[in-house]
This record gives C-alpha cells, sequence and structure tokens, in this order.
C-alpha cells in the first residue's frame, strides 16, 4: 500500500471530525488488539500503539520495540513514549496541542484503559466507535485486488489439500494442512483471530463447527470455512467435500443452495441495495425447497481486514448496500443428526454489478476417495 493512501484516509477522517465537532481522534493497539485500524490509517502493523490524528499531523506513539518497524511502514510522525504507559504519552500530546474533544473507540478499548484515559486526559473523550467501521467498509480497487490475491491463494491451497485428503484424515488434520498450503503458496497465513471450520458427519450441521479429531468416513462429507490473509486482507470461502460418493440427500441441498446464491447475485446485478431483500431473494429460494427453518443465520457479511465488518446482509439488517462493499453471499442449510452444507463466496459491489472476488477456487461438490 503506497504511503498516499494512508494520507488520503487520514484526510477522510479530518473531514468526519470537522462534521462531528472534534478536535481529533485516536485508536489504540493494545497486544495486537485493534491492529486492523491503526494499518488502515498508518500502514503500521505493530501490536502497540496509539495513532492520533489532530487538525494537523499524524502521530504515531509506540515503544522501543518498535520504532525501527514504525518508521519504515508509517509515513506520519512516530514517537517514542519512552518510560511511560502508553495512555500517558498520548494524553501529552493531547494536552500539548489543546485540543478539547476527542473523539475514540470505546468499543475497542479495555475498560481498565478507559479509566487510564479517563484519569490522564484533560480533553473530554467522546465516543466515536463507528467511526473505522464506516470508513474501512468502502473498499478502493486496491483493496480488492488484494482480497482477490488472497482468494487465489486459498484456492490453490485448497486444492492442493484435497489432494492430499482421504478417508481416515482428522479435521485437525485438514485445517493444519490447508493452513501450511496457504502459508507456502504466500499467505501471511489464515484468519489468525478465527479457526478454520472444518466439520465432518453430523457435526457439519454445526456452522461454526471448528476442527475436531474426528476422521473423516466413507459415505459422509464435510464442510469447510476458510481464509487467507494477503497484504492484511482476508478472503472467506466455504466449500463442500464428499468422501467417497456424494450422499443424494446432501447433492439436492447443495443444489438448493447454489441456486439461492445465484438469486442473491442476481439481486445485487439487478441494482438492489436493500440487504435485507437479497437475504429476502435467497432466502425464498431455500424456503420454497422445504428448507426454510434450516437456514439458521444471515445471508452474509462484510469482510476486508477483519472476517466479519460492515455490512450485515441478513433478514433484519437495515443497511443499504453501497458501492465498494465487500460482502459474503452464504446460504446454509443444516439437519441436526444428519448434516449440514453451505456455500460462501465474496463479493465486491460496483456501479456494474457483483464481481466474484473468490471465482478461483470453483463452485462445485468437490469429492475425495
Amino acid at each position: 500500500m503506497v504511503f498516499d493512501a494512508y494520507a488520503a484516509r487520514v484526510e477522510r477522517l479530518r473531514g468526519i471530525l470537522e462534521d462531528r465537532g472534534l478536535d481529533g481522534f485516536f485508536v489504540m493497539v493494545n497486544e495486537g488488539l485493534n491492529w486492523e485500524s491503526a494499518y488502515y490509517l498508518s500502514g503500521y502493523r505493530g501490536s502497540s500503539a496509539a495513532f492520533l490524528i489532530t487538525k494537523d499531523e499524524g502521530i504515531l506513539i509506540t515503544d522501543g520495540r518498535y520504532m525501527t518497524q514504525a518508521r519504515s511502514q508509517c509515513p506520519f510522525h512516530v514517537e517514542d513514549q519512552g518510560s511511560r504507559s502508553l495512555v500517558e504519552a498520548l494524553a501529552d500530546f493531547v494536552h500539548a496541542t489543546g485540543m478539547k474533544r476527542v473523539g475514540f473507540e470505546a468499543s475497542r478499548v479495555f475498560h481498565a484503559t478507559y479509566l487510564e484515559l479517563s484519569q490522564r486526559f484533560r480533553a473530554s473523550l467522546v465516543d466515536a466507535s463507528d467511526v473505522m467501521p464506516t470508513m474501512r467498509r468502502f473498499k478502493d480497487r486496491a483493496e480488492a485486488n488484494l482480497i482477490a490475491e488472497a482468494s487465489r491463494i486459498a484456492a490453490s491451497a485448497f486444492l492442493e489439500t484435497l489432494s492430499l485428503a482421504g478417508p481416515g484424515m482428522t479435521e485437525k488434520e485438514f485445517a493444519a494442512i490447508l493452513e501450511h498450503k496457504l502459508i507456502l503458496g504466500g499467505a501471511e497465513g489464515g484468519w489468525g483471530s478465527h479457526s478454520f471450520i472444518v466439520a465432518s458427519g453430523p457435526r457439519s450441521a454445526m456452522p461454526h463447527g471448528v476442527a475436531t479429531e474426528r476422521a473423516f468416513g466413507v459415505g459422509e462429507w464435510f464442510t469447510v470455512d476458510f481464509g487467507a490473509r494477503y497484504g492484511g486482507y482476508v478472503c472467506d470461502v466455504t466449500r463442500n467435500v464428499a468422501v467417497g460418493s456424494i450422499d443424494p440427500w446432501a447433492m439436492d441441498v447443495y443444489e438448493v443452495l447454489i441456486a439461492a446464491q445465484d438469486e442473491a447475485v442476481k439481486a445485487l446485478a439487478s441494482g438492489e441495495r436493500r440487504a435485507f431483500e437479497v437475504d429476502r431473494r435467497a432466502r425464498s429460494v431455500v424456503e420454497e425447497a422445504g428448507f426454510g427453518s434450516l437456514f439458521t443465520h444471515g445471508l452474509g457479511h462484510g469482510l476486508g481486514l477483519e472476517v466479519h465488518e460492515a455490512p450485515r446482509v441478513s433478514k433484519t439488517s437495515p443497511d443499504e448496500l453501497k458501492d465498494g462493499d465487500v460482502i459474503t453471499v452464504e446460504p446454509g442449510i443444516y439437519l441436526e443428526g444428519r448434516g449440514g452444507l453451505r456455500v460462501e463466496d465474496d463479493y465486491l459491489i460496483g456501479p456494474e454489478g457483483p464481481e466474484c472476488l473468490s471465482a478461483p477456487l470453483p463452485k462445485e461438490f468437490f469429492v475425495i476417495r
């Protein structure tokens, strides 16, 4: 990512601050938590920092472990917190600028950190937790290309892992080999904050069934929900794999899911922007096939630097889809005691219609023997 992109984002943020009557804004990274927002604005990817945006400059504050890294990644002014706590150093800079009202992400700081901020800050702290999700929701072409490259790497790694899989392999073994292949293929790794979902047999009825020691059995199928991270950005894809042969019931369900996903994509292509309506269009296909009560989650969600971002695509979502949104479209059907399936792909919303960023991975019911 070129430095100009970070400068443009900070300028966009300043416009938001002005509209809200704020003198500044900061994001904090604590033991790696919330690195995404700091990276989005400054380019810095260390595990401890505060990035302060004033009306005139950006200041990244971190400790001695990260100074060389910060200066190489961040185009803004970098300061060593020295012997001070991160909050103390941040408070000193806020006081020196004379700011009166400072926005921050209340939803992204620990309670103990908030108490220290309240104690040390002379300026008023104003919760602006919605600012970064709103900004990060829009993906430019460079960001979309990173997600597409993550998808290409993920597709290759998945197909390589399938070539090594067979009856008797455990869910954990499959997940471990898959992540190893992702890294060898050029990804930073998997999602990091979330484990891959590898759920076989009756366990596939759990939409979030993380991998266990259960072995793949002949005549069963397993569902794999996974992704790669590349350049900070992630993809999120789900495919289904039969062991030996495809169960006729599972094939029927799979065909319904493909039709439901296609209906959602048609809605997006037609210019439909109401998230709940896109969900309804896909859900109606599942309901007409008699599986309506077995589709137990929303149709999709935004993704980017995190696996789950704005907007939300569900039957209760108030969100309007916008150009620059990257969303998943992932209908699923789950029958307790028997199993479930899900088909998931990533789409960039644009003025010319949806673009499938996960297209490199064939959309088929795979079979291993």
